[in-house]
C-alpha cells in the first residue's frame, strides 16, 4: 500500500474560511475522509489553546489523585476476566439535555467550570461541522441538527494506564460508535488509538491541539451509507498512560432515524444496502448488548425488530 493511500486526513478548519479555492479543497478533504475513513483530524478548529492545555492539566491531576489507585485495585480484582474487560478506567460527564456534572464526585470546583466550557465550545463545534456535512450532502442548511431532534450530548473522560501484558488485553475492544459525530481530545504524547481500513488497522497520530472527528453509526444511516461509522480500538501501552476525552453529539432519545429522503432518491440503484428506521433510544438498548460486535447484524434486528412492530427490548430478553 502506498504511503498517500494511508495518510491520516487532516483538516485545517481555518481554510474554510479563505478563498473559494481553498475552501472548495477543503470541503473535498472532509468529504473525502467522511466516505473513506469515518475519521478525520482537525486543527485551528477555533477552541484555545489556553482551554485544551488546561483541559488536559486538569484531567491528567484528576487521574492521579482520584482515579489512578481505584483502577489498579479493580485490576487486581478482576485479572481472570481478560476476555470482556477493557484496560481502561473512565467516568461520563452528561451536557445535555441536562447536566450532570455538579453530581460527579471528586471532580474540584475550577475542574467542573473549564470541563462546562469546554463543553459549550465543542457543542458549537460538533454543530458547525453537522452543518459542513449538511453543505457536501447536498442537504438543506440545518437538516441533520433537525434530524436529531435534541440532541444528547455528553463527555466519556477516559485513561488508559500502562499495561504489563498488552498482548493479553486491549485498551478499548474493536467497535463502532453508535451514536452521530463524536470529537475526540486525545493525548498528544502517548498513541493507542487505531481505525479499521482496508482490512488494516491504522494508527490515528497523536497531533497537538487538535481534536479527532469520526462518525457514529447514526449518521451512516441518516447519509444512507455515504459516510461511515468505522471499526476502532485502543492498544495498550507498556510506557505511559494515555488520555482520551470523547464527547458524543448524539440524536435526543425520541429521535426518529431514517435515511434523508433526498439522498435515498439519490443513491436509488446506486446503493443496494438499505438501512434501518428506528428510534434512537431503540438502538441503543440494542447497542448496549452489542456494542463489540460488527454494525450490521444490528441494522439487521432494527430492521426485523421495526417489521414485527417491537423495539430492541424485546430482542434482549
Amino acid at each position: 500500500m502506498e504511503e498517500e493511500a494511508i495518510k491520516f486526513p487532516v483538516v485545517n478548519m481555518q481554510k474554510l474560511n479563505g478563498d473559494a479555492e481553498s475552501r472548495a479543497e477543503t470541503m473535498s478533504l472532509i468529504n473525502h475522509a467522511c466516505q473513506h475513513w469515518g475519521f478525520f483530524q482537525i486543527v485551528n478548529h477555533g477552541i484555545s489553546t489556553e482551554v485544551l492545555d488546561t483541559v488536559e492539566k486538569m484531567t491528567k491531576e484528576h487521574y492521579s489523585n482520584c482515579m489512578e489507585e481505584r483502577f489498579k485495585e479493580l485490576m487486581v480484582a478482576a485479572h481472570n476476566q481478560t476476555n470482556d474487560l477493557d484496560w481502561e478506567t473512565s467516568f461520563y460527564i452528561r451536557h445535555l439535555p441536562q447536566s450532570n456534572i455538579s453530581q460527579i464526585p471528586d471532580l474540584q470546583h475550577d475542574y467542573r467550570k473549564v470541563m462546562t466550557e469546554f463543553a459549550k465550545q465543542l457543542e458549537k463545534l460538533a454543530e458547525d461541522i453537522l452543518e459542513i456535512f449538511c453543505e457536501n450532502l447536498g442537504l438543506e442548511k440545518g437538516y441533520l441538527k433537525k434530524a436529531f431532534k435534541g440532541p444528547t450530548f455528553g463527555t466519556k473522560v477516559s485513561n488508559y494506564p500502562p499495561c504489563p501484558n498488552p498482548h493479553l488485553i486491549k485498551g478499548l475492544r474493536p467497535h463502532t460508535d453508535a451514536g452521530g459525530v463524536i470529537l475526540l481530545f486525545q493525548d498528544d504524547k502517548v498513541s493507542g488509538l487505531q481505525l479499521l481500513k482496508d482490512g488494516n488497522w491504522i494508527d490515528v497520530p497523536p497531533m497537538h491541539h487538535s481534536i479527532v472527528i469520526n462518525l457514529g453509526d447514526q449518521l451512516e444511516v441518516i447519509t444512507n451509507g455515504r459516510y461511515k461509522s468505522v471499526m476502532h480500538r485502543v492498544i495498550a501501552q507498556t510506557h505511559a498512560t494515555r488520555m482520551s476525552i470523547a464527547s458524543f453529539y448524539n440524536p435526543g432519545t425520541d429521535a426518529l432515524i431514517y435515511p434523508a429522503p433526498q439522498l435515498l432518491q439519490a443513491d436509488n440503484n446506486k446503493n443496494t444496502y438499505t438501512y434501518p428506521k428506528f428510534v434512537f433510544e431503540d438502538y441503543m438498548k440494542l447497542y448496549v448488548a452489542l456494542k463489540f460486535h460488527e454494525k450490521e447484524p444490528r441494522f439487521e434486528a432494527m430492521k426485523t425488530m421495526a417489521a414485527r412492530g417491537s423495539i430492541a427490548t424485546s430482542y434482549l430478553n
